[in-house]
């Protein structure tokens, strides 16, 4: 769906690849996508990449004119207490190269930029961000060694995940007055993902737009326009304006449509359908 929120956030990531390709020269910038979850910033992240993919393939072709198979986007979700090392591999075996498990971490490093450079690669999205605490040790190096990336590669950086900004990726773990000289600060630009609200004008049209567009499709015998806009306010009410939450009901209210015979989205199924526990939560004290 090309949301509003969509369209800003790929407006920021637009602005700072053209930058980065104006600037070739310099210490290229990151973007940043961060906010609670269930917003789409990983469906945000992964779809631009995407559209760069395709694009950049239809434009130069799938292959490098040294011959080498052109991957213009990595993708690296990360897990729980990744190292450096780990991030290194990581790294290595979505190009698939062989010697991922078989070398020390400086080589690794080495083998990275390599990979990056022949495949022609332009942005590497790095998610789940989050996982890593950037006020442990492990954290530290992590966070130097992807500021030592971006010096070395000539690539754009996009790191996406939940409450970067409490879990100290700008500061880079510092504390106190020593924040101040974080560098990834200065070089990251926010993009940040609100949910969708129903208490603005502006918000409510953004909302009704994308129930609009979710109705068409919705494949249900007595399918009709307006079985979703009409019930906007009450959609806001049980998903906080979530579009993870949002879809997830849907889902599971078709079912229940589906189940009941009734072959439509009714006031009654969207109140009776059960939908995640942060969703309810929200929804029982609002």
């Amino acid at each position: 769906m090309h949301t509003a929120h969509l369209a800003r956030a790929y407006g920021v990531m637009d602005q700072v690849m053209a930058s980065n390709r104006r600037d070739s020269d310099r210490l290229r910038g990151a973007v940043v996508i961060y906010a609670a979850p269930a917003l789409g910033k990983t469906t945000i992240a992964t779809r631009y990449a995407r559209d760069l993919h395709r694009k950049i393939l239809r434009r130069y072709g799938p292959r490098t004119p040294e011959g080498q198979q052109r991957l213009p986007v990595v993708y690296l979700p990360l897990s729980a207490g990744t190292t450096l090392k780990g991030l290194n591999q990581k790294l290595l075996r979505f190009y698939g190269h062989p010697a991922a498990t078989r070398s020390t971490r400086a080589e690794l490093g080495s083998l990275a930029v390599d990979c990056v450079q022949a495949c022609r690669t332009q942005l590497i999205i790095i998610d789940d961000l989050h996982f890593i605490d950037f006020k442990h040790r492990h954290g530290h190096e992590v966070s130097n060694h992807l500021k030592g990336l971006a010096n070395e590669m000539p690539v754009t950086f996009m790191y996406v995940g939940v409450r970067l900004r409490e879990k100290k990726f700008f500061d880079e773990g510092l504390l106190g007055e020593d924040a101040v000289y974080a560098q990834t600060s200065r070089r990251a630009t926010r993009c940040e993902v609100a949910p969708f609200t129903h208490a603005t004008t502006s918000g409510a049209r953004a909302w009704s737009a994308l129930l609009a567009a979710l109705e068409a499709h919705v494949i249900l015998a007595d399918a009709h326009p307006g079985m979703l806009t009409d019930h906007a306010k009450l959609l806001a009410m049980r998903t906080q304006g979530c579009i993870g939450s949002l879809t997830n009901l849907l889902d599971r209210v078709c079912h229940l449509a589906i189940a009941t015979g009734t072959e439509t989205i009714t006031r009654e199924l969207i109140t009776q359908v059960t939908i995640d526990n942060a969703a309810e939560l929200s929804a029982g004290t609002a």
